[in-house]
């Protein structure tokens, strides 16, 4: 059982952090993040492909609007919560969130 320090696509750590922000809202949203993350760590024990995965995650996203569309009601739900977008990150899902949430702090 070999595991990666390998790091999930942006996609799927949109889907992941939209999951776990609207869990408390929604049971069905705990339920899938639980599923989403028991498939990493497939991926991570190389039980799963990356690629099974990633078509699993765009699945997903699809069904909320895409990877955009995430990203934005993510970071609206944090604005709305706590008035602030806090996570940084050089990664595209970190630039990506840091632009929306820019816009929106502007409206």
């Amino acid at each position: 059982m070999k595991k990666t320090s390998e790091k999930p696509s942006p996609e799927a750590k949109a889907l992941s952090l939209f999951l776990m922000a609207y869990k408390t809202k929604d049971h069905s949203y705990k339920e899938k993040a639980k599923r989403i993350n028991r498939l990493w760590d497939l991926v991570r024990r190389d039980e799963l492909s990356k690629s099974e995965y990633q078509e699993e995650v765009s699945k997903m996203l699809g069904l909320y609007g895409g990877y955009s569309e995430v990203v934005e009601k993510t970071v609206k739900f944090y604005l709305d919560k706590t008035g602030e977008w806090k996570l940084k990150g050089d990664d595209k899902y970190c630039q990506d969130a840091q632009r929306i949430a820019d816009k929106l702090s502007k409206k």
